[in-house]
């Protein structure tokens, strides 16, 4: 799902009052924090994921994994965080402004 700029702002808006669920260390993206991210955007739609100082990775690789295989949406990588989203198939809680 490709966003555009008023609603990559709104997300980001939203995602501030959000804690970090997941944290990315040094196993990198492995299978079993793929499924869990995945789960996670099933019940919340939008996440944010810290990425620790051990990580052996790129935090820009980290994302782009994450998003890939989470099949969701890179809304923003800042500093060490990660912000994912995946809307919901019924009863989404965020109404993304229209383009």
């Amino acid at each position: 799902m490709k966003l555009t700029n008023k609603q990559q702002k709104y997300l980001r808006a939203e995602a501030q009052a959000l804690k970090p669920i997941f944290q990315v260390g040094k196993n990198g993206v492995n299978p079993n924090l793929v499924t869990q991210v995945r789960d996670a955007l099933e019940a919340r739609e939008l996440i944010k994921i810290t990425i620790l100082q051990n990580c052996p990775e790129d935090k820009g690789q980290v994302a782009q994994k994450l998003s890939e295989r989470s099949e969701s949406t890179l809304v923003q990588v800042i500093g060490f965080t990660i912000i994912l989203f995946k809307p919901a198939k019924e009863n989404s809680n965020y109404m993304l402004p229209e383009a």
